[in-house]
């Protein structure tokens, strides 16, 4: 597991990058509970929340904690087996009493670190097309309904 330095915003909070196998079981259910209660509760879209790209060794899952040890937030970062390297960032979601103080934004761009000099894709919800693309991505597709809600693929390639 490693360690990051919190992100500006707040110093307090502690952000941490691993693999599925590497968490403990505490952190995983509380991973699978915040999830559960944003996209699936939250936003009334019942689906199997947990798929096979969680556990796979190559995905890693940021989480953002706050004092004390909340989980306030998380994403995953993994890669496909394309020849480009092409990588992906999901299940981007924060605790509704944490949203605004850029945790996010923070995440995203740990995760963006993570990546590397390599494409990147990002299945984001409709209403956050603007919100991404501070980050560098831009829409590469027609929306699509993910469950009820719109989504866009976007993509994020080098830059020069």
């Amino acid at each position: 597991m490693s360690r990051s330095d919190a992100p500006a915003h707040d110093p307090a909070l502690e952000i941490s990058a691993s693999a599925l196998e590497e968490l403990a079981p505490l952190d995983i259910h509380a991973l699978y509970r915040l999830r559960v209660d944003v996209f699936v509760v939250e936003q009334d879209c019942p689906y199997a929340e947990i798929d096979d790209v969680d556990a796979d060794p190559g995905t890693t899952h940021l989480l953002a904690r706050a004092p004390g040890g909340e989980l306030v937030a998380t994403l995953r970062v993994f890669a496909d087996d394309s020849a480009d390297g092409l990588m992906h960032i999901g299940r981007v979601c924060t605790a509704p009493s944490w949203r605004g103080r850029g945790i996010a934004a923070g995440l995203i761009r740990r995760a963006l670190e993570l990546c590397g000099d390599r494409p990147v894709e990002i299945g984001a919800q409709a209403h956050l097309e603007q919100w991404y693309e501070q980050f560098g991505f831009a829409r590469c597709g027609p929306d699509y309904l993910d469950g009820r809600i719109p989504h866009l693929p976007m993509r994020r390639d080098l830059l020069g």
